[in-house]
C-alpha cells in the first residue's frame, strides 16, 4: 500500500511530461542496462571490448525516441541493429535485448492488426532463425509474446479507459441538456405564473378605476369601494410578485406557499369587487391533489376569470369545483358575449390554461355554451389517480 502511494504522484508526474520526454528517457535507461555488460565485465581475450558492440548497442536504443511516432519502423530498426550484433567476436554477451521487446510491446499497443500480425511472424521467425541455440531461441520467443501480450492489454484497458472517459462525457453533456430543458420548463412557469397574477390585477385595477369616477358623483360610498378594490388588488398582486421572485434568488431563505384551491372563495371576492357577480360552488368529496395540481387550480381559475373581466363583458359568472372519485372538475362560465370576447388575440390565456392541465396530467376545454355564455372546463387527475397511472 505504502508502494503504491509512493508510485502514484511518481506516475502523474511522469504523464505531465511530454511523450517524446518520456521516450527519450526510457532510450537512455535501455542504452545503459545494455552497456553494462560492457562495464560489468571483463574481456576473456583481454583488452577492451570491440567498439563495434557499443555501435548496436547504441542504434538499437537510439530509435525507442520516435517508438510513438513510427512503432513499425523502430522496431526494424531496433531488429536491424541487433541482428548485426555477433557481426564481431569481442562483444560482450546480451541476455536480453530490451529495445526490442519494447519496440514490440509499443506495436502490440499501436498498430493495426494487420501490421501487428505480420511483424509479429517477421520477428519471432527471423529471430528463431538467426539464434544460435534453441534453448535461446526458446527464451526468446516467450520474451517476445509476453511482451506481446502485455501491449494487447495497455491497448485494451486504454480502450475501455476511452469508452468510460466517453460515456462519461455523454453523461455529462445529458445531465447539462436535461437542466437547460429544466430551466426552460421552470422559466415557462414563471413566465405563466407572472402572466396570470399580472393580467388578473391591473384588470380587475382597470375596470375600478373606469367605475371609480362616475361612481363618485352618483354613489360615493361604491366609489370608495372600488378604490379599495384597486388597493386590494394592487396590495395581493404586489405580494405574488414578491414570492415569486423570491424562487429567483440565489440564497436560499424561508419562502411563502404558492396560492392553491384554499385560495379560491378570496379570488371570487376580489371579482365580485369588480363588478362581476361570481357564484362559487363545491360538490363532492374533496380528494387529495398533489402540490403542482393545487397550484395549477388555482391559477386556472384565476386565468378564467381575468378572461371574462377583461374580455366577456359578463354581469354573472361561476366557479364549480366537482370533486369525482379521481379527479377535480373545475367549471368556469359566464353569461358574457360568448367565444369572441373570451378569445383575446392570439388566445394566449386558454393556450396556459391547457399547458397547466397538461403539466399535471390533466386536461382542458373550452367553448361557448348552447344557451350562450363562455364555459372553461378543466379536469385534474386526484394524487392516487396519478400515481397508479
Amino acid at each position: 500500500m505504502s508502494d503504491a502511494r509512493f508510485l502514484l504522484p511518481l506516475r502523474r508526474w511522469a504523464n505531465g511530461l511530454p511523450p517524446i520526454w518520456v521516450d527519450a528517457g526510457l532510450a537512455a535507461l535501455i542504452w545503459v542496462v545494455q552497456l553494462w555488460p560492457f562495464l560489468s565485465r571483463d574481456n576473456p581475450a583481454g583488452g577492451p571490448w570491440h567498439w563495434w558492440g557499443y555501435v548496436v548497442v547504441t542504434l538499437a536504443a537510439l530509435p525507442l525516441v520516435w517508438r510513438r511516432r513510427a512503432p513499425a519502423a523502430v522496431l526494424m530498426a531496433t531488429l536491424a541493429a541487433t541482428a548485426c550484433y555477433d557481426l564481431v567476436d569481442e562483444v560482450a554477451a546480451q541476455p536480453i535485448w530490451y529495445g526490442g521487446l519494447v519496440a514490440f510491446y509499443t506495436v502490440a499497443v499501436s498498430c493495426t492488426r494487420w501490421v501487428r500480425v505480420t511483424l509479429a511472424v517477421f520477428t519471432l521467425g527471423g529471430g528463431l532463425l538467426l539464434v544460435g541455440s534453441w534453448d535461446t531461441a526458446m527464451r526468446g520467443v516467450v520474451v517476445f509474446v509476453a511482451a506481446y501480450a502485455v501491449g494487447r492489454a495497455t491497448a485494451a484497458s486504454r480502450a475501455h479507459a476511452a469508452a468510460l472517459e466517453e460515456r462519461a462525457a455523454q453523461l455529462a453533456r445529458e445531465r447539462q441538456v436535461a437542466a437547460e430543458r429544466a430551466a426552460e420548463r421552470e422559466r415557462a412557469r414563471i413566465a405563466r405564473d407572472m402572466h396570470d397574477i399580472l393580467a388578473h390585477a391591473v384588470s380587475l385595477m382597470v375596470v375600478q378605476a373606469e367605475a371609480g369616477p362616475v361612481a363618485v358623483a352618483a354613489n360615493p360610498a361604491r366609489a370608495v369601494a372600488a378604490f379599495d378594490a384597486i388597493a386590494s388588488a394592487g396590495r395581493d398582486a404586489m405580494g405574488q410578485l414578491r414570492r415569486l421572485l423570491d424562487v429567483l434568488k440565489e440564497e436560499e431563505g424561508p419562502r411563502a406557499p404558492q396560492p392553491t384551491i384554499a385560495g379560491l372563495p378570496a379570488l371570487a371576492e376580489q371579482v365580485r369587487a369588480a363588478g362581476i357577480d361570481v357564484a362559487h360552488t363545491v360538490t363532492g368529496e374533496p380528494g387529495r391533489l398533489s402540490p403542482d395540481a393545487e397550484v395549477a387550480a388555482y391559477r386556472i381559475a384565476q386565468e378564467a376569470l381575468t378572461n371574462i373581466v377583461k374580455h366577456a363583458g359578463a354581469t354573472r359568472a361561476g366557479l364549480t369545483l366537482t370533486w369525482q372519485d379521481d379527479a377535480l372538475m373545475i367549471d368556469v362560465t359566464d353569461d358574457g358575449r360568448g367565444r369572441g370576447a373570451a378569445l383575446p388575440s392570439g388566445g394566449n390565456g386558454l393556450i396556459g390554461i391547457r399547458e397547466r392541465a397538461a403539466a399535471c396530467g390533466g386536461s382542458a376545454d373550452a367553448g361557448p355554451m348552447p344557451g350562450g355564455g363562455f364555459r372553461v372546463r378543466v379536469r385534474l387527475p386526484l394524487q392516487d389517480a396519478r400515481e397508479a397511472a
